[in-house]
């Protein structure tokens, strides 16, 4: 049987005349940071103290020791960051430069000091960079010459941090005859039963070769094998009617043990196991008289994606853990997401990840990693490339919940739009891979899943990569140029990539940015903005609806927050409503690498924006929305469950003082799976065609939607311009029975309290709070319940809260 040593002690790393402790799986800033020979760069302007780390060559040593119980030892590296020399006793056993891939060297009986040598990323990336010629790049930095984390040379939300490092476990295998090289489990559901279909691929030793060997394969109770003589063989299993696994709201996820074992007569010479999921997976592009469409279907059933894009959890990968992964996804399920994208800037996430999301229903849209780059096509790179998708596909094909295969992140786009074509006058930038050797390795290796050439993408050059009417959609217009009102303006396939930003939570900040006295521009904020004109931009929305708030941060925080909920919210309401024709909404961004303004929902302290309770309630299965559309207020409702829904809506004209000058009761039947907008009855309810209100009000008025729990509001007029009365309110505390640390802050209306949100980092940095935003009525009540909070006090509560205030 295979043995394998760990290598995970015994480390050191060379810094200047000393050598380190070092972990493995880690980096050079984690053992920098350990040795508190750097300081944290997430703290204040420290990012720019610990640059010249990424420019140094680093070394990792350790010794090993030789094994003569086996025919064979490798010495296996599941990643490596980046462009690495790997030497024992002084002889080189390779050289490395793709952080997304592993490495395999040979060293059967040989021992000595084993040094792994780093070389800057930016070195390799600049030498490769003069063999291939110049690019362009949205980022000044040469992420596109070296295949590493594209997003640790910095982002728009992210850091300049370059790790190097041996970022993923490292290992001896000691093994005799052959053993398992690979191993892929293409999964399909034809009619009622499942089946397996097992490729399996051997690598021998010198004396194990040509000799017979027998592979057996088991899943659900049902067992195959085969006696073969070469290095493949294919089993074939089939399940009688398995149950199938379900994106999360639509069934449930059973997981089933794969298992295969390769023996030599009774001798067990290695094994392999996973847990697969038997689904169908198709993705219908066909074209119809909006376009050409891009739903997702699983199992038959035609899928409304409810998604977020994902960004490496840390800047720092290998400090992710698989309690981590299982933790933010998590996060991502509280808010009814059933679709992750990993994106393409980042990395192939470790199978922890992937493992969560086969339990949790939670699909996964993966991209290949090329992002916002015109990426060279030549040698060095190719090679690369090529190897680093074919290990990629088949290492994560067994999981279930993986769902589409995305060729790149806006370099189509890119290509058009972003002046590229002409400066790169005819060189490479890499459609051959996203047209040609991607899809090319995709149905070699794994032709149970669609593949799409890019992200957005119209499918073909007939039409612009962003065209709204075809595939998949990119809105950043709003955001850059414009309100969020305007994403009513259009009915995307498919929005692939939309949001607003928001500042981090507040003890996010004060933990980030010590002693600072907070302001939108003092430095830390400033540094811990990464967008072009980032926080221009958050004013120039926050103004629109609002009087910028002048030497208050507490204000212009809470405002910030909010706006970036309601922003989203305009959008997905919007898209949600226009089901079928749109297929899906994945918002930017679920995720932080560390504590920034951005679009994430959740903080890099991993504490929750308004964003994400608002994402709970916009991705629930039942939604209802008023929303000002050319034929007047619309009042939506969809019903993304299986079954259907007689909504019995009340619809009320009200003051801002709470006099009901208006009501109507609509009933609206939705079917299961299904969405409906209903224009409002103008005369009932006293709005005109275009939506305004024919008598307004000396307190300003406004339409209530309720139904089954849910609400909906719509005010004419932007906030600025609204009567708001000054918000009173009532805040008392109750201790919830058994739930230590835990309490109900109840508020009690007495004028209309619109948007209000209580703050639980407020009270303590560990508090959490059920609720976000919530509008009441005089006289109305809302229990929030908070979680972590020792030492309770109504007073504190009441500080906590903000909302929205008269002009």
């Amino acid at each position: 049987m295979k043995d394998v040593t760990l290598l995970s002690d015994g480390w050191g790393l060379r810094h200047g005349d000393a050598v380190l402790p070092a972990r493995v799986p880690g980096c050079v800033h984690t053992d920098l940071l350990a040795a508190g020979l750097i300081p944290d760069p997430f703290i204040g302007t420290a990012e720019h103290e610990v640059a010249w780390v990424g420019d140094r060559t680093w070394t990792y040593t350790t010794r090993l020791t030789a094994e003569t119980a086996h025919e064979r030892t490798d010495l296996v590296f599941d990643g490596l960051d980046t462009a690495a020399e790997i030497l024992l006793d002084g002889e080189e056993l390779g050289r490395t430069r793709n952080m997304h891939r592993a490495h395999r060297f040979d060293v059967t009986g040989r021992a000595g000091e084993l040094h792994v040598r780093f070389t800057p990323a930016r070195e390799e990336a600049e030498a490769v960079r003069k063999t291939v010629g110049d690019r362009p790049n949205v980022y000044p930095e040469p992420s596109q010459y070296i295949r590493k984390m594209a997003c640790g040379f910095g982002w728009d939300w992210g850091p300049t941090v370059v790790t190097a490092g041996i970022w993923r476990p490292a290992r001896l295998e000691h093994w005799s005859t052959a053993r398992i090289a690979r191993v892929r489990p293409a999964v399909t559901v034809p009619g009622t039963h499942g089946r397996v279909e097992v490729h399996l691929t051997l690598e021998r030793t010198a004396g194990g070769a040509g000799h017979p060997l027998t592979a057996r394969a088991s899943v659900a109770g049902v067992e195959t094998e085969t006696t073969f003589e070469g290095d493949e063989a294919t089993l074939a299993l089939d399940v009688p009617e398995p149950e199938l696994w379900w994106p999360r709201g639509h069934g449930e996820q059973p997981l089933y043990d794969l298992t295969v074992a390769l023996t030599d007569g009774d001798t067990t010479l290695d094994s392999w196991r996973r847990r697969i999921g038997f689904r169908t997976i198709e993705l219908d592009r066909s074209a119809d008289e909006h376009g050409t469409g891009f739903t997702l279907v699983v199992n038959g059933v035609r899928l409304f994606v409810r998604g977020v894009n994902w960004i490496p959890d840390d800047v720092l990968p290998s400090r992710v853990t698989p309690e981590r992964y299982r933790h933010r996804l998590t996060q991502a399920t509280d808010a009814n997401i059933d679709l992750v994208r990993v994106w393409g800037g980042g990395i192939y996430e470790d199978d922890a990840f992937y493992d969560v999301c086969d339990e949790l229903g939670l699909m996964v849209w993966q991209d290949f990693l090329f992002a916002c780059s015109a990426y060279p096509e030549e040698q060095p790179l190719r090679g690369e490339v090529e190897a680093e998708a074919r290990d990629n596909v088949v290492r994560l094909m067994p999981h279930p919940s993986l769902v589409l295969w995305n060729g790149n992140n806006e370099n189509l786009w890119g290509f058009r739009d972003w002046g590229w074509e002409p400066e790169l006058a005819g060189d490479s930038w890499g459609e051959g891979y996203y047209l040609g050797l991607l899809p090319r390795v995709v149905a070699e290796l794994d032709p149970t899943r669609p593949y799409t050439a890019g992200s957005p993408w119209s499918g073909s050059w007939d039409h612009h990569p962003n065209d709204p009417a075809h595939g998949t959609h990119h809105s950043w217009e709003v955001w850059n140029r414009r309100d969020f009102a305007e994403y009513r303006d259009s009915v995307p396939r498919f929005v692939a990539e939309f949001g607003w930003q928001a500042p981090p939570a507040l003890a996010t900040l004060r933990r980030a940015l010590p002693g600072e006295d907070l302001a939108p521009d003092s430095p830390g904020m400033l540094h811990h903005q990464k967008a072009e004109d980032g926080n221009g931009k958050l004013n120039r929305g926050v103004a629109r609806h609002f009087a910028l708030p002048e030497g208050d941060f507490d204000r212009w925080h809470y405002l910030t927050q909010l706006l970036q909920a309601r922003a989203v919210a305009a959008g997905i309401e919007h898209w949600r409503s226009h089901w079928p024709r749109c297929a899906g909404t994945v918002v930017w961004q679920l995720n932080d690498c560390w504590p920034v303004s951005s679009w994430a929902a959740v903080d890099g302290d991993g504490r929750l924006k308004p964003l994400h309770h608002e994402l709970r309630r916009l991705y629930a299965d039942r939604l209802l929305t008023l929303q000002p559309a050319p034929e007047g207020v619309v009042l939506g409702l969809v019903n993304q469950s299986a079954a259907p829904w007689r909504a019995e809506v009340t619809v009320r004209r009200t003051t801002a003082g709470g006099t009901v000058t208006a009501q109507v009761p609509l009933t609206v039947e939705v079917a299961a799976r299904d969405a409906v907008r209903t224009p409002l009855p103008v005369d009932a309810l006293g709005v005109t065609g275009d939506g305004e209100f024919l008598v307004a009000d000396v307190d300003g008025e406004f339409l209530v939607a309720d139904v089954d729990g849910l609400r909906a509001v719509h005010f004419p007029v932007p906030d600025r311009e609204f009567p708001y009365p000054r918000p009173e309110f009532d805040v008392r505390v109750e201790p919830v029975a058994g739930a230590a640390d835990t309490v109900d802050v109840v508020v009690t209306a007495h004028t209309l309290v619109r948007d209000l949100l209580l703050q639980p980092d407020r009270l303590d940095p560990d508090a959490v709070a059920d609720t976000g935003l919530v509008t009441l009525l005089p006289g109305e009540e809302s229990r929030i319940r908070v979680g972590g909070w020792p030492e309770p006090d109504a007073g504190r509560a009441r500080a906590a809260i903000f909302c929205v205030e008269p002009a």
